[in-house]
């Protein structure tokens, strides 16, 4: 496995004129079905709680400072991925290594609003980048993979399941959407290594959420040196 350095050069050195080949090879044009927001029910049932997997889409700090903007609470925009947490005596504990989008009572983005079937992102102009990019991810090592199987790929460009491929898209979006998808990869891969280097065990019961900016609590303020246990490093 390469390390996250190599990963990052490789990133850097990805041709959009490639991507964006890929991307038209594929086709894609958003239906504003909702798949991409909302959780993951088997076969559309919402009835059992227990078998709805809730929406994830990997937020970057900076990004959740700009969806705050203001008129929002961090815990409004974001919360800790669940991956890696455990069931507790009072709740979820452990550590992550990432932020994902707020989701509502029913598992989808609290972001996300559906009138006459037809979705709409309340944020849209702010949405992080990998809601810039869905269903198209980069085969990169250290890279983050969205919601649904992998279902085309092309060179470096894999596409994840959405009833928007297939369908023409032009040249010129094409071009824009591979831009932003090699964005999104090199950040990914920056992201990836600042919470490396930045790691810090934190002595805590309650959950721990490890960005590129250091340990924070679930509403985003970081834990002060006094809080931390010895760095084992």
């Amino acid at each position: 496995m390469e390390s996250l350095e190599a990963e990052l050069a490789r990133a850097r050195e990805l041709d959009v004129d490639v991507l964006a080949d890929a991307i038209e090879s594929i086709g894609f044009e958003c239906t504003r079905c909702g798949g991409c927001c909302t959780a993951e029910v088997p076969d559309g049932e919402r009835t059992d709680p227990e078998s709805v997997e809730p929406h994830t889409a990997t937020v970057f700090p900076d990004e959740i400072r700009r969806l705050q903007a203001g008129a929002y609470d961090f815990r409004d925009v974001a919360r800790p991925m669940p991956y890696g947490l455990t069931d507790g005596e009072d709740g979820l504990e452990g550590e992550t290594f990432e932020w994902a989008l707020q989701t509502d009572d029913c598992g989808d983005c609290t972001f996300y609003r559906e009138e006459n079937g037809t979705g709409t992102c309340t944020v849209h102009e702010d949405r992080p980048l990998i809601c810039q990019t869905y269903p198209f991810s980069v085969a990169l090592g250290g890279t983050n993979q969205p919601m649904g199987d992998v279902v085309d790929s092309r060179g470096p460009v894999q596409a994840h399941e959405c009833e928007g491929l297939g369908r023409d898209i032009p040249r010129a979006d094409a071009e824009a959407l591979a831009e932003t998808l090699k964005e999104r990869a090199i950040r990914e891969l920056e992201e990836a290594i600042a919470v490396r280097d930045r790691y810090v065990p934190v002595d805590s019961d309650d959950i721990v959420v490890y960005d590129s900016e250091g340990p924070k609590r679930i509403d985003g303020t970081a834990y002060e040196p006094g809080d931390r246990a010895t760095d084992t490093r």
